[in-house]
């Protein structure tokens, strides 16, 4: 565990403060920095920046000392549009490795909310590449989890015009897993995408046009009318898209969803229609002591399909 010096602020010149060349972030807001700059001006920087201290060789021999950045980009761009000379810093040990760099520049975004979707992903996508987590682990440094970090790699997947979009701001994260539904269709995707720019789609809109595709696509495999009938159903029922798939003795049933709140939904809808289902049978069954239930065909009994 690497320590502050002394946990003293020293005051250290702009000039000497490098770039931590970790820096998740590749876009900031120009209108937001003139707002800390003018911040700045009245109040000064309240939060001290974290660097770490170098020092080099210069070209006459003599030594100079630098100071590589660690958390506090926009303040310190900020503070360069406000016209300091100096601001206050926190100095960490030099023994910090380069992943604990990136980690604590990815957790101080986070904390901070500054970082959009794609730079947030790309950077557990480094984390994940350059040092070798994996998604639990990165999950648990960043107080999240791995279906967290699960979902936020995947827009990785995204065509890159749509990536930019969100990057900018003009979806929003809930549009782009929306057109994940469409992977392995870019065209289509591209097409539902730029609609969506083009007439200001809600997120529930562009889901709804998603399902509605890969429902066509859907049923557009050779599936039987009775197992066609069950995933129209399904979708009605749950909300979502619901495909069947028969295997020798059994089948899968598989439901889409977006976030684990609409997952969490579709669970408590599958528990409530269970009670019913139970105490309807209880009530039929007390109901008609002595009826006797006729034969049925159970070749598409969902008690033959695993989820």
């Amino acid at each position: 565990m690497s320590q502050f010096e002394n946990d003293a602020i020293f005051w250290v010149e702009l000039e000497k403060i490098r770039p931590n060349p970790y820096q998740p972030r590749t876009d900031f807001d120009e209108a937001r920095l003139k707002d800390l700059a003018e911040s700045i001006r009245q109040y000064g920087v309240l939060s001290p920046l974290i660097v770490t201290r170098h020092e080099e060789t210069r070209e006459d021999g003599g030594i100079s000392t630098y100071y590589e950045l660690i958390a506090g980009e926009r303040r310190l761009r900020a503070s360069k549009l406000a016209g300091l000379s100096q601001v206050p810093v926190i100095i960490r040990s030099v023994e910090e490795s380069d992943r604990e760099k990136l980690e604590l520049a990815i957790i101080e975004n986070l904390q901070r909310e500054d970082l959009n979707a794609i730079d947030r992903a790309r950077a557990f996508d480094r984390l994940a590449k350059e040092f070798k987590l994996n998604n639990a682990e990165i999950g648990r440094k960043i107080g999240r989890s791995r279906e967290y970090v699960s979902n936020s790699l995947r827009l990785l997947a995204l065509p890159q015009e749509i990536q930019n979009g969100l990057r900018t701001g003009a979806i929003y994260e809930g549009h782009a897993r929306a057109l994940l539904m469409l992977e392995g269709r870019p065209e289509e995707m591209m097409t539902v995408f730029r609609d969506a720019m083009v007439r200001k789609l809600s997120v529930r809109e562009v889901e709804k046009i998603t399902r509605e595709i890969a429902w066509d696509r859907a049923r557009k495999r050779d599936v039987k009318p009775e197992i066609e009938a069950m995933e129209r159903e399904f979708a009605e029922r749950l909300g979502t898209k619901v495909e069947i798939r028969e295997q020798e003795g059994g089948g899968k049933l598989i439901i889409d969803f977006f976030s684990p709140e609409e997952l969490a939904g579709i669970l408590s809808h599958l528990k409530v229609v269970s009670s019913e289902s139970g105490i309807q049978s209880s009530e039929t069954k007390d109901s008609e002591p002595g009826a006797e239930n006729p034969p049925k065909d159970d070749s598409f009994s969902v008690e033959r399909f695993s989820i």
